[in-house]
């Protein structure tokens, strides 16, 4: 693991990472989901595409990286990364995104692109969700805010002021139209039980960008951790 401060709109963010496979001469990038770390994503692909190096970055909020200075959007979060990625003399050839991770996966823009349950497609909310936030914003009039816990979801419980709000501005994104926009090669992965993002979330992107395939695997949102090996056979099956 190293540390590398990055110096973005007059602020020092401290970016930890690591990388594998030294002696390669060509990069490929893994971007983890909200509230997650670099660490899955190396656990689940440390031993795949080894004809590459490997970069595994903490985003910003997350894992051994330093807090934002302000709340960011997924845009803010594509410009730290590319910078971050500009300082170490990196342009990965193939980018994953875990979830969040996707979004800035296809801001990146790579030459091909994988994504696994991405985040990107806002879903109704259900009728109890649309009530608790309606109660919350109710209590807040009344300067009960503090009681912001009992009301959101897990992925926003926990969090600072500033990640919290980073997290309303990130959870509702609409990125159909960056998606349609992107036309290199593209490769979606899904669990076949994921209820975080569902399969039908997916099948849109899929049908949005032109030069895409979908591939449903076995097992929920996190279905990659153990699939590296079905997921780096088959991308190698279309890019070789």
């Amino acid at each position: 693991m190293a540390l590398r401060e990055i110096e973005f709109q007059g602020f020092s963010i401290p970016i930890s990472y690591t990388l594998l496979n030294l002696d390669r001469d060509r990069d490929i990038l893994f971007l983890h989901g909200w509230g997650a770390s670099k660490e899955m994503m190396i656990s689940s692909f440390r031993n795949s595409f080894q004809e590459y190096r490997h970069i595994y970055i903490d985003l910003v909020g997350f894992g051994e990286s330093g807090e934002p200075p302000y709340p960011l959007n997924s845009e803010l979060y594509f410009k730290i990364i590319q910078k971050f990625l500009w300082d170490i003399g990196a342009s990965p050839k193939i980018v994953f995104g875990h979830s969040f991770g996707g979004k800035i996966a296809t801001l990146l823009n790579p030459p091909i692109l994988v994504l696994l349950s991405s985040a990107g497609i806002p879903l109704q909310k259900s009728f109890p969700t649309k009530l608790k936030i309606a109660t919350f914003k109710l209590l807040k009039l009344f300067g009960l805010g503090k009681f912001r816990n009992l009301f959101i979801s897990e992925d926003g419980k926990g969090l600072s002021e500033t990640m919290y709000q980073t997290f309303k501005n990130v959870v509702d994104e609409d990125f159909r139209e960056i998606f349609r926009n992107r036309e290199k090669e593209t490769y979606i992965f899904w669990g076949k039980e994921d209820r975080a993002t569902p399969l039908i979330a997916g099948e849109e992107i899929a049908s949005l960008i032109p030069n895409s395939q979908l591939f449903p695997l076995e097992g929920d949102h996190f279905f990659f951790i153990n699939q590296g090996k079905t997921i780096e056979n088959i991308v190698y099956s279309r890019i070789r």
